[in-house]
């Protein structure tokens, strides 16, 4: 018997059922979608939307749309006039997250960006209460230069794939810009006397990040 099979199965079993939208965006992901193991999936999604439902925040910025299962789980815990902002590089990408933000009724609530977040980043003239990091490794310690003035006081950010398959504590390969990227951005956040911040051990790994 495989302990980490049945420890999965049992999660599953013990969690809220996956709402059904994103149920179907996660099989069309994994038939129709390079890379599939890119998408959040049921457990890290309730997760973001939990967290999200308990912050209740007004404005969220998430940086890698992918298909656009983080997206509409983020915005369930938006309030009645709340907004998220979502940046894919990937135009190839659009249709699908357009396809299924309509079917879950998020359109009015997700705004798309395609595009170098890099460039669209400084555009969004927004104060956020969340924000949720998941695009290129490479990038993560720019992107949190980017948007940590436009985080309001107490808010927080989520950075996805921070043990990056448990090659953060092995040795580098100097042409892994990738890991290198993870690497630099987690040293950065530790060293940031601004925020409080935890990693959690799901999936790939998350760190929390509250800006004091």
């Amino acid at each position: 018997m495989d302990r980490n099979f049945e420890l999965d199965k049992y999660i599953l079993e013990h969690s809220t059922p996956e709402d059904p939208v994103l149920y179907e965006l996660d099989r069309e992901t994994n038939i129709s979608i390079l890379r599939p193991r890119m998408l959040s999936g049921h457990i890290q999604g309730m997760l973001l939307t939990m967290l999200s439902q308990m912050i209740r925040p007004k404005r969220i910025l998430e940086i890698g749309t992918f298909t656009g299962y983080s997206a509409i789980c983020l915005a369930k815990g938006l309030v009645e006039d709340g907004k998220l902002h979502t940046i894919e590089v990937n135009d190839e990408l659009e249709w699908i997250a357009t396809k299924y933000i309509e079917k879950a009724g998020m359109q009015q609530k997700i705004q798309q960006h395609i595009g170098d977040a890099c460039e669209i980043i400084p555009s969004l003239d927004e104060t956020f209460d969340f924000v949720f990091l998941d695009g290129n490794k490479r990038e993560y310690s720019r992107y949190y230069d980017l948007v940590f003035d436009k985080v309001r006081p107490g808010g927080y950010l989520l950075a996805d794939n921070i043990l990056w398959d448990g090659k953060v504590v092995e040795e580098v390969d100097p042409r892994d810009e990738q890991t290198i990227g993870i690497l630099a951005f987690n040293d950065k956040v530790k060293n940031d006397p601004r925020v409080t911040q935890v990693i959690l051990p799901l999936r790939d790994g998350l760190m929390l990040i509250r800006k004091q």
